[in-house]
């Protein structure tokens, strides 16, 4: 997850059900198929500042403080969720995917040009090469026009 995932996981997490620390933990946890399990040290902190803002209450059970999400929280989580595109792990799925994209295109560009380098004419590697300094610059391009 990034940085700064873990107030909207939480409120996420806590629009489904209310729960305690551990629950919030483990539902993240099966949430991300494993992937990702926040610390202590992150959600704890985290549902006292959703407390202290007014986004969650809690309630003492069984000896337990369970966390609920407040309808602030609700909205806030909705308007976390709907500017990020998604929940921080379905974002992340999608980041998974995108990146094996990325590898196979660049692995696909690389074959094809070691192929040209390789047994290419002195003619066509400079072809490529020319191809390949121009991609780059048109990727640069995309970032600079935005």
């Amino acid at each position: 997850m990034r940085r700064g995932d873990i107030r909207t996981a939480v409120l996420a997490v806590l629009t489904e059900a209310p729960g305690h620390g551990y629950d919030v933990m483990q539902n993240l946890e099966d949430k991300t198929g494993g992937a990702w399990r926040p610390s202590p040290g992150s959600v704890y902190p985290t549902l006292q500042l959703l407390e202290d803002e007014g986004l969650v209450r809690s309630t003492e059970r069984d000896g337990k403080r369970v966390f609920e999400i407040t309808d602030a929280g609700r909205a806030e989580s909705a308007e976390r969720i709907e500017r990020a595109g998604g929940t921080p792990w379905e974002l992340a799925g999608k980041s998974q995917r995108r990146g094996r994209e990325v590898r196979d295109a660049f692995a696909g560009l690389y074959q094809a040009f070691k192929q040209v380098a390789t047994v290419g004419t002195p003619e066509q590697v400079e072809r490529g090469l020319a191809i390949v300094t121009e991609a780059r610059k048109q990727l640069y391009q995309i970032l600079a026009a935005d």
